[in-house]
This record gives C-alpha cells, sequence and structure tokens, in this order.
C-alpha cells in the first residue's frame, strides 16, 4: 500500500516539512518524490477512492521510488488555499473546483457554465480532449506555474424542494432556491425561475427546514449524505449542470519526472478518472436508494425546458472570442458518436 497520510497525521505537519520532501526540480530528472494532494472530501468519496488508487499504481510501477500522499477533509486548507500551494510548490497537486481555476484565468468559465455539458459521459470525452482544452489547460504555467491534468465529474446536478415537483421554471416563481455564491449561480438561479438565494453549505438543512430557502440544487451524492431529503422530499431531475472538479499540479513538478516516469503517471491517472466515473455512478444508485427509503420522491420530467431557460447565459458570461471557442467545440463534441 501506498504511504497515504491520515487526516490526523497530516493535521501535525507543516507546510514546510511538505516542501522539504522534494527533490531537484531539473527538468526530465526527477526520479523519485513524494507527491502531496490536497482534497477536500472524505476517505468514503469517490474522489479520494479513486485518487488511493493511483497512488497504489504510481508506488508499485515505479518500485516505490513515487508516492502520492493524500490529504483528505482540507487538512491543508480550503481549496483556494491549497491552489496557492501548489503554485508556489509547498504543495505538488489538488484537486479544485472549476470557479477557483477561473478565479485565475476567466476562460474557465467556458467549461462552468450550465448548458456545456448534456451529461457526465459528455463533460469527460471534452475535459479530456487535447483539441479542446490544451490551450487552457497550459494558460496557468506561466503566471502561476500551475498545470491542469484533467477533471472528476461532480454529478449531475438538480432542483429538489419542500414544495413538490418542478416540470417548468415557471414552477419555481416565487420561490427561493439556494444557490452557491458567485454571480453565474446567482444568474443560473434566475434563469430557472426562482429568486436566488446565496447560502453557505452547511446552513442549508435548516435553511430548508426553516422556510428561508424553498429549494436547492445539487447532485443525488450531497442531497443524500446532508440527509436534505428529510426537508426537502421532492427531487426534480432538471439536469441543469453537469459540475466538475480539477486536478492540477506544479509545473515545476510535473516537468521534473523522466519520461518513463511521467508515463507511468499519466496511465495511473487515466485509470483513476475512467475508475472515478464508476464510482460516481454506484454512489449516486446507492444516494436515490437511500434517498427514497427517508420519503424522497424522485420526479423525471422534460429537462429540455430548462436547458432552453439557460442557454440564454452563454451570450451573457462569454465574452471573449478565446472562451467561445471553447465553448462552441465543448457543445460539438455532444454530437459526436460514442464508441
Amino acid at each position: 500500500m501506498s504511504r497515504r497520510l491520515t487526516t490526523t497525521a497530516a493535521a501535525g505537519l507543516t507546510v514546510v516539512a511538505l516542501a522539504a520532501c522534494s527533490a531537484s526540480l531539473e527538468p526530465g530528472t526527477n526520479e523519485g518524490d513524494v507527491l502531496h494532494l490536497a482534497l477536500n472530501q472524505t476517505e468514503s468519496h469517490p474522489s479520494y477512492v479513486a485518487l488511493a488508487a493511483w497512488a497504489d499504481h504510481m508506488e508499485e510501477e515505479t518500485g516505490g521510488r513515487w508516492t502520492i500522499d493524500i490529504y483528505p477533509n482540507e487538512t491543508l486548507g480550503a481549496q483556494a488555499e491549497a491552489m496557492q500551494l501548489v503554485s508556489d510548490g509547498s504543495v505538488e497537486m489538488a484537486i479544485v473546483s472549476g470557479p477557483q481555476l477561473e478565479n485565475l484565468n476567466r476562460d474557465f468559465i467556458a467549461l462552468n457554465l450550465p448548458t456545456t455539458f448534456d451529461d457526465i459521459d459528455h463533460q469527460m470525452r471534452v475535459v479530456h480532449d487535447p483539441e479542446i482544452v490544451a490551450a487552457l489547460y497550459s494558460s496557468l504555467e506561466r503566471t502561476n506555474n500551475v498545470t491542469v491534468l484533467g477533471g472528476f465529474t461532480q454529478g449531475a446536478r438538480s432542483v429538489y424542494t419542500t414544495f413538490g415537483p418542478v416540470e417548468t421554471p415557471a414552477d419555481l416563481a416565487g420561490h427561493k432556491l439556494r444557490v452557491q455564491e458567485s454571480e453565474l449561480n446567482v444568474a443560473m438561479a434566475q434563469a430557472l425561475g426562482a429568486s436566488a438565494t446565496p447560502m453557505a453549505y452547511g446552513e442549508l438543512y435548516t435553511g430548508l427546514q426553516s422556510g428561508v430557502v424553498d429549494a436547492a440544487e445539487n447532485n443525488e451524492v450531497s442531497y443524500a449524505s446532508q440527509r436534505h431529503y428529510e426537508v426537502a422530499a421532492h427531487w426534480t431531475y432538471t439536469n441543469h449542470l453537469v459540475g466538475l472538479d480539477y486536478l492540477i499540479i506544479n509545473t515545476d513538478m510535473l516537468a521534473s519526472m523522466t519520461e518513463a516516469d511521467r508515463a507511468v503517471f499519466e496511465e495511473g491517472w487515466e485509470r483513476a478518472r475512467a475508475q472515478h466515473v464508476e464510482l460516481w455512478l454506484e454512489a449516486t444508485e446507492e444516494a436515490v436508494a437511500t434517498a427514497e427509503a427517508g420519503g424522497a420522491t424522485f420526479h423525471e420530467v422534460d429537462d429540455q425546458v430548462f436547458f432552453e431557460a439557460l442557454e440564454p447565459l452563454a451570450d451573457r458570461f462569454l465574452t471573449t472570442d478565446a472562451q467561445w471557442e471553447i465553448y462552441d467545440a465543448a457543445r460539438a463534441a455532444a454530437a459526436e458518436p460514442t464508441d
């Protein structure tokens, strides 16, 4: 097994101690190192499980010369902090959400819009297609010393309510929908027909229970794990957004790997992202079963009406030719045949 550290052990380490483990970062010369990876999820989350399998692969295939130590539960700080640690080389890798990268390069918004992806399969094909994302993923290397390797899905997000199913945006009129705090998320809620109510995620259960908000939007895994079905029993498959996390790595560290070791590294990452999709789908099925057992009702509707309501957001938030090129390429990929 790899030398992955638990949350308890990790909490006692300083960033200085982590940085001290690094070997020479001369391009193509590093034959072994410890890669510290910051994660904001628990050890039972699909992201951790897939990354742990990657860590095992890396250690086994290099005879222990390379290890990946995963620090879950925001042990190394929240995502914005972890991203800065990767930039300065104190931590080698991190999983961060799309809006975090958008703060560094606005072009990432093209992959954050509600209408960019039809489903998880479409999303994974786009975010790992070099013809679409290569320039975007390398865009932070000179300015921030960060390379984007690819993404993990957050699954399709839908609306759940305290009052009943939502068949069209008109059914959300006059209702308060909790969203994450960003201009895009507020605009998304308004396009869905609701009154946007930004709220911290940890306050949402009591917010739904007390009537501060009438609805929220998320994936099934979060809905079940936070037991929101107890206070908002109606889930409607609006499928209005397929969320995305990114894996980032310190650019100097990536460049330091020998050609052979980098091939092992990239092979392991490809396995991890494929395994993550499988784990996510399994976790989603389990979440639905848990929520139904707890009294939730899942409603199938025509989600195309929500897609059409959200389409104008592209004109509002895409402001450069580069952003439109990424978005148009991503949308075109939806029509491409799959194996």
